[in-house]
């Protein structure tokens, strides 16, 4: 997954390029759990990055990525059972979101590039959230300030810095 966005209270939208095998599961299984890491698992999902769900690598990504049929022995994750969807949540991450598969927009390659194929806008509705205790406040807030994800920013991985402020919608 490239990226992630919330809209609204229940729904998120992922970015993912349309020739993986992450989008075919999902077109597959509609289901789903977005487990949301801390900066100290990134050398932890780096060792997932070049690899696939695909038993055929696709020829244009064999020079960067090979097969691998279990990722959370890859990666040296803890799967642990969801309590709606039959994906595995991340033990070892602190956020987990089950959700189920609302609506793709696949989005084409550029014509004016000649570059095929593209990605798509997956849109997916959260049915059960999973928080660490240590980060809930008042039953049901996030406690921003401990809770510190890690950050994919143009191909580097960073933490947060110190809070710059919040908006006036914030309750807490």
């Amino acid at each position: 997954m490239s990226s992630f966005w919330a809209l609204g209270w229940t729904g998120y939208s992922c970015g993912l390029l349309s020739l993986t095998q992450t989008l075919k599961n999902l077109e597959k299984r509609w289901d789903c759990v977005i487990n949301l890491p801390t900066s100290e698992t990134w050398k932890q999902e780096e060792r997932l990055a070049p690899l696939t769900g695909q038993n055929r690598v696709p020829l244009e990504k064999r020079s960067q990525f090979r097969y691998d049929p279990d990722r959370f022995a890859a990666g040296e994750f803890t799967p642990i059972a969801s309590e709606i969807v039959a994906a595995a949540r991340v033990k070892d991450c602190p956020v987990h979101l089950e959700a189920v598969l609302s609506r793709v927009h696949m989005l084409d390659g550029d014509v004016r590039l000649a570059k095929p194929g593209g990605g798509a806008a997956v849109e997916v509705e959260v049915v059960r959230v999973h928080v660490r205790k240590d980060l809930v406040i008042k039953e049901n807030y996030i406690a921003a300030e401990k809770w510190q994800p890690v950050i994919y920013n143009f191909r580097h991985y960073f933490g947060l810095g110190a809070e710059l402020g919040k908006t006036f919608r914030a309750d807490v």
